[in-house]
């Protein structure tokens, strides 16, 4: 962000001394530098003389900014992480982030790393510390959290390195712990998902009918207006809504587009169309009470957890039914074909984090393989 060589100017205001000085921060939407006034208070008249008033600012200036007065930048391990984070490594990362990534990733690095090292200098942080608080994240959190620590720690330190704020990198043979937490893999049986369209209310089985069929996410299937809908069998999925705001992209490049909808569940989509309160083509296919959005936590609470306690099923949640569909369906097309389906940009998404092993499925391989072994021998 350049060189400054400010000393920042003082003034009194009561009965404390106040200093002012700039600092370039980068604008979120525009990713351009731009230049802002910081006012911090020094200290008491009663406590501080002018010239200890300007040395504490001289110090606030080096602190926030890593520069001091001639311009030399603090790289003699008094710059800490927080420090670091903050100041050279979120503006960098913000413009690859879209905002409400932007705001989890920083969330987590702020709960995860800030708050255990945020105050030590960045020279005083050895691998020992790194590896262990990575461990102590494994028996705490789920492993995907851990991995993601992990990156963040070696992101950093890839930047604290190019920056050369650091000769050695200590994050180097940084290792992700062995005893990780096991994912949640589970999935429904047909009988389950059954019984579920079952038990559910009318509009609750049109969700959830449309949910497992065209495995959609919460954001599209909530983001959903008649407009979407062609009357025939295409769903046009066009927006997506994240926190109760809507947005004109999804989760991956190839989220957005249209839907093939079966003959029989477009039929039930036209009856809905006729029963509900609003058809318009702006109003939403499943609007909340207000007519607007329903939120996806509160539909979890109130409709799918009733559900699964009724039923005797561990957990009911958006991400089991995805999963859900995409095992059952591996005997039924290809993984490109499935990969499709749910839309992932990557066919070993699909493969490893959704589809998964089914006993009877291996079962009837062995058995096929035996088969053609034994005849032809025969």
């Amino acid at each position: 962000m350049g060189i400054s060589h400010q000393t920042g100017s003082i003034v009194q205001r009561g009965k404390a001394w106040y200093g002012f000085y700039r600092k370039d921060v980068i604008d979120a939407t525009t990713e351009d530098v731009r230049t802002v006034r910081v006012c911090v208070r020094l200290g008491l008249r009663s406590q501080m003389t002018k010239l200890k008033a300007r040395d504490t600012l001289k110090a606030e200036i080096a602190k926030q900014t890593g520069q001091l007065a001639d311009g030399r930048i603090l790289k003699d391990g008094s710059v800490t992480f927080e420090w670091f984070v903050r100041n050279r490594y979120f503006p960098l990362r913000q413009g690859d982030w879209r905002p409400e990534t932007a705001k989890e990733k920083t969330a987590q690095i702020e709960i995860d790393l800030i708050e255990k090292f945020g105050s030590r200098a960045l020279e005083s942080i050895d691998k020992f510390e790194l590896q262990t608080h990575v461990n102590h994240l494994a028996r705490t959190y789920c492993q995907d959290r851990v991995k993601q620590a992990r990156s963040y720690l070696k992101s950093i330190f890839d930047e604290v390195i190019e920056q050369e704020f650091l000769v050695k990198d200590p994050t180097r043979t940084l290792k992700i712990p062995k005893n990780l937490r096991p994912k949640d893999k589970q999935i429904l049986t047909w009988e389950q998902m059954r019984a579920i369209l079952e038990k559910a209310a009318r509009r609750d089985r049109l969700i959830l009918m449309l949910d497992i069929t065209d495995a959609l996410r919460p954001s599209e299937l909530f983001a959903l207006r008649w407009q979407s809908f062609d009357d025939a069998n295409t769903l046009s999925l066009t927006e997506t809504v994240y926190r109760r705001e809507l947005r004109p992209y999804g989760k991956t490049p190839k989220s957005l587009g249209k839907m093939h909808l079966p003959d029989g569940l477009a039929g039930e989509l036209r009856l809905w169309k006729l029963e509900c309160s609003d058809p318009s083509p702006k109003a939403f296919i499943f609007p909340n009470a207000d007519g607007g959005m329903i939120d996806t936590a509160n539909y979890r609470s109130r409709i799918l957890k009733p559900l699964a306690d009724e039923l005797g099923i561990p957990k009911l949640n958006f991400q089991v039914l995805r999963r859900t569909m995409a095992t059952r369906a591996q005997n039924l097309g290809s993984v490109k074909d499935i990969q499709s389906h749910l839309r992932h940009s990557r066919a070993d998404t699909t493969a490893n984090e959704y589809m998964q092993e089914l006993p009877e499925s291996v079962q009837q391989m062995v058995g096929t393989v035996y088969a053609m072994l034994t005849s032809a021998a025969a």
